[in-house]
C-alpha cells in the first residue's frame, strides 16, 4: 500500500510502498479515504515524541484519519464492515498511521461513526483538534461568564477551543492576525488580539488585554508558547487563575507561588470523546475548519508548511 512514513528519527518524511496490516482480535482495518496533518505528525518524525511514545520503523505518520470500516478481527461488534468511521487511527509502536491506504485501531479505541452529511476530508480534520479543546476546556475549570485568553486561536485546535468556549457561556479573547479576526469572532471570541512571538509582543499583548481587563483574566488556554512565555502571560490571570498549556512548557511551582493553578494538557482521546464531538457536529454547533486539501505524494511539503506555524485550520491529506 502506498503510505508516507520515515525510516528512522529525524530521516525526512517519504513515499514508500509498506504491507497493507492485518487486523487481529478486537481491531479494525480502516481504509482512509482522507488524513488530518497537524504538528504530531511532523514532531513525531523528528524524534521530539520517543520518551513518550513508542515507535517501530519504517514508521507511517499521520494521527488523524476517516474512511471506510475494510475487515474486522475476531470479536469485534461495535463497527460493522462498509460503516463510514473517523479516528485517530496511529499505532506507532506497529509502524501505523494514517497517511496511508489502510490503517489499524482498536474496537475500544478513539474511532466513531462519522457524523450524519460530514464529508471525509471534514471528518479527518476533527479527531485530535476535537479531543484535545474538549480536554483544555475540562482541565481548567472555567465556567459559564468567566474571561479567557486563547493562545495559538487559529489553528485547528484554538478553532475548537474558542467554539467549544463560547458554547459553554465563557468569554473569549482569541489571539488572532487582522485577517482571521472575523473568523474568531464568528466561531464566538467576544474579543480578539494580535500576537506573534517576541518579548515585545508579549508586552504588547499584555497590555491590550489589561486595557480592557484591569483586574485580570479567569484563565489562560495556551496552545503553542514555551516556558517565558508563560511567565509573561500569567502576569494577565488575578489570584487563583489557572494558567494551562497544551505544549507542557508550564511550571507548576513556579505558577503555585504566585497563586495560581498551573496545568499541563493530559489528553486521552477516547471513542467518548468523538461521540460527543459528533452531537456537536450533528446539531451544527461545531466545525474544524480545513484550510487546505493535497493529494497523499505532497503529504512531506505539506508537513514543512506546516513546521512554519501560522495555521488557519487543518491541512487534510486526501487518498
Amino acid at each position: 500500500m502506498r503510505a508516507i512514513a520515515v525510516s528512522e528519527y529525524g530521516a525526512t518524511p517519504a513515499p514508500m510502498y509498506l504491507p497493507r496490516p492485518v487486523p487481529g482480535p478486537g481491531e479494525i482495518l480502516v481504509k482512509v479515504i482522507a488524513a488530518g496533518l497537524s504538528p504530531l505528525d511532523w514532531k513525531l518524525a523528528d524524534g521530539m515524541l520517543k520518551d513518550s511514545v513508542d515507535a517501530s520503523f519504517p514508521l507511517i505518520l499521520g494521527q488523524d484519519g476517516a474512511g471506510v470500516v475494510d475487515e474486522v478481527g475476531e470479536g469485534v461488534t461495535r463497527l460493522r464492515h462498509g460503516e463510514q468511521v473517523y479516528g485517530i487511527l496511529a499505532a506507532p509502536e506497529r509502524g501505523l498511521g494514517a497517511f496511508a491506504e489502510y490503517a489499524i485501531v482498536r474496537e475500544d479505541g478513539p474511532v466513531a461513526r462519522i457524523p450524519d452529511g460530514m464529508i471525509y476530508t471534514e471528518a479527518a480534520a476533527v479527531p485530535t483538534a476535537g479531543s484535545a479543546a474538549l480536554a483544555m476546556l475540562e482541565q481548567a475549570r472555567v465556567d459559564a461568564g468567566q474571561t479567557v485568553l486563547v493562545v495559538g486561536a487559529t489553528g485547528g485546535v484554538g478553532q475548537c477551543l474558542v467554539r467549544l468556549a463560547s458554547l459553554a457561556g465563557v468569554k473569549v479573547i482569541a489571539t488572532a492576525r487582522a485577517d482571521m479576526a472575523g473568523t474568531m469572532r464568528r466561531l464566538g471570541a467576544d474579543e480578539t488580539v494580535e500576537y506573534s512571538h517576541g518579548d515585545r509582543s508579549l508586552s504588547e499583548l499584555n497590555a491590550k488585554v489589561l486595557a480592557v481587563h484591569d483586574d485580570g483574566i479567569d484563565a489562560v488556554l495556551d496552545l503553542v508558547g514555551d516556558t517565558s512565555t508563560t511567565e509573561n502571560l500569567a502576569r494577565l490571570l488575578r489570584p487563583g487563575g489557572t494558567y494551562l498549556s497544551a505544549v507542557w512548557a508550564v511550571h507548576p511551582d513556579s505558577m503555585e507561588a504566585k497563586g495560581l493553578r498551573a496545568v499541563n494538557l493530559d489528553d486521552r482521546p477516547s471513542a467518548a470523546a468523538l461521540e460527543r464531538l459528533s452531537d456537536l457536529i450533528d446539531a451544527g454547533d461545531l466545525r474544524v475548519r480545513v484550510e487546505r486539501e493535497v493529494p497523499l505524494e505532497d503529504t512531506p511539503d505539506a508537513l514543512a508548511v506546516n513546521r512554519v506555524g501560522g495555521a488557519r485550520g487543518r491541512t487534510v491529506i486526501r487518498l
